[in-house]
């Protein structure tokens, strides 16, 4: 019940969805636009995804700090975009820089930011990890959409490698200008490890909130328990809610007040 009075919530078009389920519609994409005017295209590959963040509320719903009016957020891992989307609809006055290294995945980013340019949506083609640089994905170059694209190589013999270039999260900070981050919202495939722990440790204290997807990994310290863990050294508390999404806030009174 919950997700659908969010998706009446948060799309004004939110028929369209219904008569999709019902079989009325045969389109792909689909066209949804939020109560605040946000246009967002999503092909049917991309529905669960688009489900997950404006029905599910998948990376608000754990968030313990209140969001101020005119944030600044950072959507590492973007993929076609629908987290910086739903931002810009729930905070119109945001500030959000969003990062998709995979090419047809950022262009599918790059099409539904044109489609809002009231918004102020910063796309940018390339990785974040634990230093600025170039590093390898892996990658299926004959999905048209992926959501599994990893730093870490596996025995998929579909998969290629392609070399991008990639940032740290200090020095996201230091090339635009960013005093204080409300929120980073993470789903990057297993690369929250090396972006996290090789964070400056004066970079945390900067860094409201975090959303994160956390991925199991083959290293003692790669799942969600060391990752909540190494936040609460931080300075964070944290919570872990269903489909290993992990938050973490500093507690800040003035901002719950």
């Amino acid at each position: 019940m919950r997700r659908y009075l969010n998706l009446i919530r948060n799309i004004s078009n939110w028929w369209t969805y219904l008569a999709d389920k019902l079989g009325g519609l045969h389109t792909d994409p689909l066209f949804f636009k939020t109560r605040s005017g946000v246009k967002i295209e999503v092909p049917r590959r991309l529905l669960q995804t688009f489900k997950e963040i404006f029905f599910d509320e998948c990376y608000m719903r754990g968030l313990e700090n209140r969001v101020l009016s005119s944030p600044i957020i950072l959507d590492v891992g973007a993929n076609a975009g629908y987290f910086s989307l739903f931002a810009a609809s729930r905070f119109p006055n945001a500030r959000i820089l969003s990062f998709e290294p995979i090419p047809v995945n950022y262009r599918m980013l790059e099409q539904n930011k044109n489609l809002n340019p009231q918004c102020d949506i910063n796309t940018f083609p390339i990785a974040v990890a634990g230093r600025s640089g170039e590093i390898k994905l892996s990658f299926d170059p004959n999905d048209s959409f992926t959501t599994s694209a990893t730093i870490y190589k596996n025995n998929d013999s579909r998969n290629q490698e392609l070399t991008v270039s990639c940032i740290s999260i200090d020095d996201i900070f230091e090339e635009h200008g960013i005093e204080k981050c409300d929120l980073l919202k993470m789903d990057c495939e297993g690369a929250e490890y090396d972006i996290i722990y090789n964070c400056p440790d004066t970079i945390f204290p900067r860094i409201d909130q975090i959303a994160m997807e956390v991925h199991t990994g083959s290293e003692p310290t790669w799942n969600i328990e060391s990752m909540a863990a190494f936040l609460q050294g931080k300075g964070y508390s944290t919570r872990q809610m269903p489909v290993s999404i992990l938050f973490a806030w500093h507690k800040n009174p003035s901002l719950n007040s």
